[in-house]
């Protein structure tokens, strides 16, 4: 059955006025004390720099080569240091990186397809992820974030197009891979890996994001396995294409459309 475009693009314009306006209210509510911190504000500079190390998700980590008694980290301490801090970069805070994955989850027609799709674009990220951290290649984020954006948005606009993945749907996931990558080291960068155990240190962080992106497919996988069954038992007219796939990709599409216009506005 296919789907009227008609449809999609209302489904698309709504998610996106809703998302925009949730955003919006988000970011004022979520740091209010912004507007007071800026040139000519009433705040007192030292209590803005205490308010801006509350809400950054990297204040924890002050000395990463160091650990809690003030003692040098050993090379596997650094990498499982580093290692949980990769699964607490994807759960709970790559928002961006988990729609990506549940895009290609929706995607995939069965584990095999899931697997190959989800390696690729690890080996991509692996290989920027490692450049960049290390400085041998660098882009800017105004460039790498609406990219990343963009990226959600057309993995998620194609499934509504299609139910089987497209031949060159690998090399567009590589690609993509590529930014997420880039995407990963800001954050990276702006933790500071010990130059003493760079590698260790980097090795552990990638392999927590993917331990929280496996994370994120298990927990769909089992969601869509419930939501099959109950269309089983419910023996409902609907497939589960119509009631799980178009759905959530129409809203992924909306967020990542709406986060590529966003970022590159500078907003």
């Amino acid at each position: 059955m296919s789907f009227p475009v008609m449809q999609v693009l209302r489904l698309i314009l709504v998610a996106l006025l809703v998302t925009g306006s949730l955003t919006l209210l988000g970011e004022a509510a979520a740091h209010p004390e912004d507007d007071f911190c800026e040139a000519g504000g009433s705040i007192d500079r030292q209590l803005c720099q205490q308010l801006a190390d509350m809400n950054s998700s990297t204040a924890p980590v002050a000395q990463p080569l160091l650990d809690e008694d003030g003692n040098v980290r050993s090379w596997f301490g650094s990498g499982a240091y580093f290692l949980k801090i990769g699964v607490q970069h994807i759960l709970p805070g790559g928002t961006d990186h988990i729609l990506f994955v549940l895009a290609l989850f929706l995607a995939s027609q069965n584990i095999r397809s899931l697997i190959t799709q989800i390696s690729v674009f690890t080996v991509a990220h692996t290989v920027t992820l490692g450049l960049t951290a290390a400085g041998v290649i660098s882009l800017p984020d105004r460039i790498v974030e609406p990219l990343i954006a963009a990226s959600i948005a057309f993995v998620a606009i194609e499934n509504l197009w299609t139910n089987e993945a497209s031949r060159w749907r690998l090399f567009v996931i590589f690609g993509f891979g590529l930014f997420h990558g880039m995407g990963f080291a800001r954050f990276v960068r702006e933790i500071g890996l010990p130059p003493e155990q760079f590698w260790p240190s980097l090795i552990g962080f990638n392999i927590g994001v993917e331990i929280g992106q496996l994370s994120v497919v298990a927990v769909a996988f089992v969601a869509g396995l419930g939501v099959k069954r109950a269309l089983a038992l419910a023996q409902a007219p609907y497939t589960y294409r119509q009631v799980a796939v178009i759905p959530l990709s129409v809203i992924i599409a909306a967020i990542g459309l709406w986060w590529a216009l966003t970022r590159s506005l500078g907003l």
